[in-house]
């Protein structure tokens, strides 16, 4: 994917609030501090478009980035932060609902899990809720610079293991320290958006 052009556009918490028309949207969905706007940066080609929040746990907003006017990558809120107050999850939980299953503009998930470590309870209810309202899912994990390549196959044995993943979703070993995996992710990411760049 070469990228002409990628830009903030707005922040929504509601349908009213999305973006008019039908460009394709990618959601980009992890737990807080797995590394979501590296990896965004890292396949942006930009230093400081997604920035890193000062409060984890704190955003609770849908971010629209627009690249090259075609498509849009959509960063959603960090989960498992836990001193996010319950009725923050709720209010977090709700709109995530309405936006994975009456958006029709999505067309697949990047879901981000740390390589170095099994997938957490919250990574395994993020993709079982995918999975269940049948939504694209690629798996992306991040960090992969943090474990020798002598090992990578076991962590991602582990990963498709704990997640219980579908033999057809596609997992990414990734890094956006040394761009492991970014033209990888990039020809995963292309497939849903086939239609767009012809």
């Amino acid at each position: 994917m070469k990228i002409s052009s990628a830009k903030y556009v707005l922040s929504a918490v509601k349908p009213s609030q999305w973006p008019e028309g039908d460009l394709p949207e990618i959601a980009l969905a992890g737990r807080s501090n797995v590394g979501k706007s590296s990896l965004i940066n890292t396949l942006l080609n930009r230093k400081n478009l997604a920035r890193t929040s000062q409060k984890p746990g704190k955003t609770q907003t849908l971010n629209y980035y627009l690249i090259n006017d075609i498509f849009y990558f959509v960063d959603v809120p960090g989960y498992g932060y836990a001193q996010v107050s319950k009725s923050e999850r709720a209010a977090w939980a709700r709109m995530l609902e309405t936006y994975f299953t009456e958006n029709r503009n999505l067309r697949g998930v990047v879901q981000l899990v740390d390589f170095r470590h099994p997938p957490s309870k919250d990574d395994i209810q993020m993709y079982e809720y995918l999975k269940y309202f049948q939504i694209p899912t690629i798996v992306a994990a991040t960090k992969s610079d943090k474990i020798s390549k002598g090992r990578h196959q076991k962590h991602k044995k582990i990963i498709r293991e704990g997640l219980q993943m579908v033999a057809d979703d596609p997992l990414v070993v990734f890094s956006s320290f040394n761009g492991t995996g970014k033209e990888e992710l990039w020809q995963e990411i292309e497939k849903y958006l086939d239609h767009q760049m012809t």
